[in-house]
C-alpha cells in the first residue's frame, strides 16, 4: 500500500541519517567517514556461551574455545537454517562490534543491497528505551514515538518486519518473563517492558523477526525457548588484527615493528581482538613511534600513555600548548578526578552507560560532565540519544576501569581513604592493596579483574612517573614486594577458580614480577611438569604459559601432565581454548 511505501521511505531516510556515518574512534569535526567505506568484516560464529558468565570479558576472550566453528556473514544472519528464524540473539564482549554490525545490516537494507525480504526494519537501542520507564504505549504508539512520521500505518500483522534491539546488557527495564501479562493486540496500551516481553516471547506480532544484541553476562535474561539461534561476534581474527594495524601504519617498517611488539605482550595481543582496543592501542603506538619513549609492556602503561596522549591533545586544542611536554592544568586534573569518580561509582553498580540521574547520584553536575565530553572526546562521550535523551559513556569498559583504578589510587594516597572498604578507613598501603585483591577475588563474575590489574600497575614508581603532576608519587617498593607475596599466597589457596588464578598472574606481570613464570618455564623445558607435588600456583602458571604460547593448541594432551584433581582444575582454561583435548580415552570438546 501507499502507507507501506511511505514508511519504507521514512525508515530508509532514518537509516541513512542515523547509520550512514561512523568514525574510527570518536567523532571529530571533519572526520566522519561513510560506514560502507570503513567497515571491516568481523568474525561472527553460530553459537555462543550459554553458561552463566563467571569471568571478566577479557578472560572470556583469552579462553574462548577454538573449535572449528562455522563463520557467518552479516548478510546471512537470518539464513542459517531451513526452518524460519524468528529471533537471533547475538552476544559479544564490550567494544567488539555488535552495534556496528546492526548498523551495517540496517544500511545494507536501506540501500537495497541485502535483506530485501524484510519490508520494514525498526532499529531500537535499549539506551533509548530506558528513558521511557514508567510510561505506557501500545506497540503502534511506541513505533510512532521513535518514527514519528508514519502515522498512516497502524496495522503491521501482514508485513514482514524486523525489530532490532541493540544492547540488552544496558537495559534497565525489568523484563519479567514469568509474571508479565499476555498481550496480543498491537494497539493495546502497556508499559514498555511489557511490550518488550510480549514481543520477545511471540505473543505480540508472532510473525515478526527480532534481533537482540548483548554482552555475554546479560544473555541469560532471554528465555532459551524464545531464541531461534545464538551468534557470537568474536571481533578480529589474528589475520584481521594484522591487517588492521597495517592499514593504520602505512609505513611497512613501522607497521612490522608495532605488530611484533603487540605479539610479544600477551595481555595486549589478547585485547587487540576487540576493535575499539585495537584503535586505542594504535593511537598510543602511533604517538610513541614519533618519540624516543619506550613502547608500553603492560596494560597499565598502555592506558597511562592513552590518557597522556588525550591530555596533550586537549592542551594543544584549548590552551595553545605544543604537546611536547604535558602540563597538567588544574582544569584537566579536575576533569580526570570527576571522570574517575563517575567511573568507579558506576563500575560498582555495573553501569556502562549513564543518564543525568546517575550523574546526580555521584554528586556531579550534568552540565559540567557534558562539557568534559566535548574536551576529552576520545575518553568520554555524550551521545545525543538516537531520538531525544542524552546518554553518557566512556569509549570502552576498559577505559572506565582504568579511570576508576586511578581514582581509587589517588583518593587513598591523597586522603588516606580506602574507597574499597565500607568504612573508607585509613589503612597502610599494604592493607589497601590486600583489600583490593580480596575484593576482586570475591567478585562472582570477575568484574573487578581488570580494575585490579590497573590499580596494582599504578603502584609502580616507573608508572607513576608517567603521570607526574597528576597523581601522588608513592615510591613504596617494599609495599609492592608485600603485594607480590600476598598474591602468590592467594594463588596457592585451594578452591580458587582457574579464571581468578590467571588474572592474579596477570597482576604479577603488572607488578613486574615474573619469577613464578620463569621458574615454571625452566621446569617445562626440563620436562618435569608431570609432578604430583607441584603447587596450585605452579599449575596456574603452566596454564598461563600454555595460553600465552604461539601454539594454536590444536590438540591438548592431558596425558602429558600429572592429572590430579587440582591440576585438572587449573588446566581447564587450556582445555576450553584448545580445539581438542585428550585425556586417556576421554575426549573433552
Amino acid at each position: 500500500s501507499n502507507a507501506t511505501f511511505q514508511v519504507i521511505s521514512i525508515c530508509f531516510l532514518s537509516c541513512n541519517k542515523l547509520k550512514d556515518y561512523l568514525t574510527v574512534g570518536i567523532a571529530k569535526a571533519g572526520s566522519s567517514a561513510s560506514l560502507q567505506q570503513i567497515y571491516t568484516e568481523l568474525y561472527i560464529t553460530e553459537g555462543g556461551a550459554s553458561e552463566v558468565n563467571e569471568e571478566h570479558e577479557v578472560g572470556h576472550i583469552e579462553t574462548s574455545r577454538r573449535l572449528a566453528e562455522r563463520p557467518i556473514a552479516c548478510e546471512d544472519i537470518f539464513k542459517q537454517s531451513e526452518e524460519p528464524i524468528r529471533m537471533v540473539l547475538t552476544v559479544g564482549v564490550a567494544g567488539v562490534g555488535k552495534t556496528v554490525l546492526t548498523q551495517k545490516f540496517s544500511l545494507d537494507w536501506a540501500e537495497g543491497k541485502a535483506h530485501q525480504d524484510i519490508q520494514l526494519l525498526f532499529p531500537f537501542t535499549f539506551r533509548a528505551l530506558n528513558v521511557l520507564m514508567g510510561k505506557s504505549f501500545s506497540l503502534v504508539e511506541l513505533i510512532h514515538h521513535f518514527f514519528s512520521q508514519p502515522k498512516a500505518l497502524c496495522s503491521f500483522e501482514e508485513l514482514k518486519l524486523l525489530f532490532i534491539f541493540d544492547g540488552l546488557d544496558e537495559c534497565r527495564l525489568p523484563l519479567d518473563f514469568t509474571q508479565t501479562k499476555v498481550l496480543t493486540d498491537p494497539t493495546e496500551s502497556a508499559s514498555v517492558q511489557e511490550l518488550l516481553v510480549n514481543l520477545i516471547r511471540g505473543s505480540l506480532l508472532p510473525s515478526a523477526r527480532l534481533w537482540i544484541t548483548t554482552r555475554p553476562a546479560a544473555a541469560n535474561q532471554i528465555p532459551p525457548e524464545s531464541v531461534s539461534m545464538v551468534t557470537e561476534v568474536r571481533g578480529f581474527t589474528d589475520p584481521q588484527k594484522e591487517q588492521y594495524f597495517r592499514k593504520r601504519f602505512r609505513d611497512e617498517q613501522k607497521a612490522t615493528k608495532v605488530i611484533s611488539h603487540i605479539k610479544s605482550i600477551r595481555s595486549l595481543y589478547i585485547m587487540s581482538y576487540i576493535p575499539i582496543f585495537s584503535w586505542i592501542l594504535s593511537t598510543v603506538l602511533e604517538h610513541l613511534s614519533e618519540t624516543t619513549e619506550q613502547l608500553p609492556h603492560t596494560l597499565t602503561q598502555m592506558y597511562i600513555h592513552f590518557l597522556v596522549v588525550q591530555a596533550k591533545v586537549k592542551n594543544i586544542k584549548y590552551h595553545e600548548g605544543t604537546g611536547a611536554d604535558l602540563h597538567w592544568t588544574e582544569e584537566t586534573k579536575e576533569m580526570v578526578r570527576s571522570l574517575g569518580k563517575l567511573a568507579f561509582e558506576q563500575l560498582q553498580k555495573g553501569n556502562l552507560i549513564f543518564y543525568e540521574s546517575d550523574l546526580r547520584e555521584c554528586g556531579l553536575d550534568a552540565a559540567e560532565i557534558a562539557r568534559y565530553s566535548g574536551v576529552f572526546t576520545q575518553v568520554f562521550r555524550e551521545e545525543q540519544g538516537l531520538y531525544q535523551d542524552n546518554v553518557y559513556c566512556f569509549i570502552h569498559l576498559s577505559v572506565q576501569e582504568f579511570l576508576a583504578a586511578l581514582h581509587v589510587h589517588q583518593t587513598f594516597f591523597s586522603s588516606g581513604k580506602n574507597l574499597l572498604s565500607p568504612q573508607h578507613s585509613s589503612e597502610s598501603p599494604e592493607v589497601f592493596y590486600r583489600s583490593a585483591v580480596d575484593q576482586a577475588l570475591q567478585s562472582p563474575n570477575g568484574h573487578l579483574d581488570l580494575f585490579l590489574r590497573f590499580l596494582l600497575g599504578l603502584s609502580l614508581p616507573i608508572n607513576q612517573s608517567l603521570l607526574t603532576g597528576l597523581i601522588t608519587q608513592t615510591g613504596h617498593d617494599s609495599t609492592n614486594q608485600e603485594t607480590v607475596r600476598y598474591i602468590k599466597e592467594k594463588l596457592n589457596e585451594k578452591g580458587l577458580s582457574a579464571e581468578r588464578s590467571l588474572n592474579l598472574l596477570h597482576c604479577l606481570n603488572e607488578l613486574n614480577d615474573r619469577s613464578l613464570l620463569e621458574e615454571i618455564q625452566k621446569v617445562m623445558r626440563g620436562g618435569g611438569v608431570c609432578n604430583k607435588h607441584m603447587s596450585p600456583a605452579k599449575w596456574s602458571a603452566v596454564a598461563f604459559l600454555l595460553l600465552s604460547s604461539d601454539s594454536n593448541l590444536e590438540e591438548f594432551d592431558l596425558n602429558e601432565y600429572y592429572t590430579s584433581d587440582e591440576a585438572l582444575q587449573k588446566l581447564l582454561p587450556v582445555v576450553k581454548a584448545s580445539k581438542k583435548s585428550v585425556w586417556g580415552l576421554l575426549l573433552i570438546c
